[in-house]
């Protein structure tokens, strides 16, 4: 009886063992994953911040132009502050979105002014802008792909039970606005 009693409790301390190192395994998982869509995160906003930080440069370029269209102006302008007040991930998703928007118009605009175009800063600008602009694509892809795989994490089974008794939850990937598909349209007619 002495033998039957401590098989029993040896296989209940072993199924007990391998219960915590199951949690101790999911749980620092789940952590990993969160932590790496927190980088992903932070990288998104290093480039985000990259852009913002030329916007001054390229609404001075641009303030040099005869009859610029200062309302253009002062949208990026006004994107920019927006993206620097934004408190919080949703917000600074908005505020970016805003400030593609203006960027975009003002780009648009810029076409009607070759003498701009052809300034060395100008096209040092847009370089700068451009290469930005890549850097922001490529950090967007890399939070959305970690997004994705925290999320598969946090509703996989038997994860999902570890991931809703810690509190882990969804995180929400980076979506394109509405009707961003759209390029801006721009009257130059009124312009000149």
């Amino acid at each position: 009886m002495a033998f039957r009693m401590k098989t029993v409790l040896a296989l209940l301390v072993g199924f007990l063992f391998l219960i915590a190192l199951w949690v101790w395994s999911g749980y620092n998982s789940l952590v990993t994953m969160q932590e790496t869509v927190k980088n992903s995160w932070a990288q998104v906003e290093t480039t985000y911040q990259r852009r913002v930080d030329l916007i001054p440069n390229l609404v001075n370029t641009v303030k040099g132009a005869a009859n610029f269209e200062q309302s253009t102006l002062q949208a990026v302008t006004e994107a920019r502050t927006k993206w620097m007040a934004a408190p919080d991930r949703a917000s600074k998703l908005e505020a970016a979105q805003g400030a593609e928007s203006a960027i975009a118009r003002l780009l648009v605009t810029m076409e009607a002014y070759p003498q701009l175009k052809a300034t060395q800063a100008f096209t040092d600008l847009m370089a700068q802008l451009e290469g930005t602009e890549n850097r922001i694509n490529v950090a967007r892809r890399d939070y959305n792909d970690a997004v994705m795989k925290y999320n598969v994490g946090v509703r996989r089974f038997p994860r999902n039970v570890l991931a809703g008794f810690f509190g882990f939850d969804q995180e929400k990937p980076f979506e394109a606005a509405p009707g961003s598909e759209n390029a801006p349209t721009v009257d130059f007619g009124t312009t000149k």
